[in-house]
């Protein structure tokens, strides 16, 4: 079961980082061109929420399920702080990849709630930039690819 979610879990990563680089620099685009915000505008920022919010799903049956999980038991904190692996496996990245579905979820909320098109590209480019750096940041590119 661990090695169907660990595939699944990364083939969606590669959707997830080209969705959010499309939203993110459509808005930037769209914000220097000072175009209006449409449907497909709209659509492009929901369906990075909807996609990123199921890698985070998916990610955390994967961290559940998965071998290092038993690290917390085996060696303890200091242990598994002490390890550079296991500390990216079970701290850094699911840590920086929960903060960076906060920042997608209040981009796209607080966008909604403004009325001129300009601030709403400005809202989403800068808190989807802000969660595409912090995501690039911190994946495993090592086992990723």
């Amino acid at each position: 079961m661990y090695e169907v979610i660990q595939i699944v879990h990364s083939y969606w990563a590669y959707l997830v980082v080209l969705v959010l680089v499309l939203a993110t620099f459509n808005a930037i685009i769209k914000t220097l061109g000072k175009k209006s915000f449409g449907p497909q505008d709209f659509r492009i920022s929901l369906f990075t929420l909807i996609v990123s919010h199921l890698q985070l799903l998916i990610g955390l049956v994967l961290y559940f399920v998965s071998p290092y999980f038993n690290a917390f038991s085996e060696v303890g904190m200091k242990g598994v702080m002490q390890d550079s692996t296991l500390r990216l496996y079970l701290v850094e990245h699911p840590l920086t990849m929960i903060i960076t579905i906060v920042l997608i979820t209040v981009g796209y909320s607080k966008h909604k709630k403004k009325l001129a098109s300009n601030k709403k590209f400005r809202t989403i480019a800068i808190f989807y930039a802000l969660a595409l750096l912090l995501m690039l940041s911190r994946i495993p590119w090592k086992a990723w690819f």
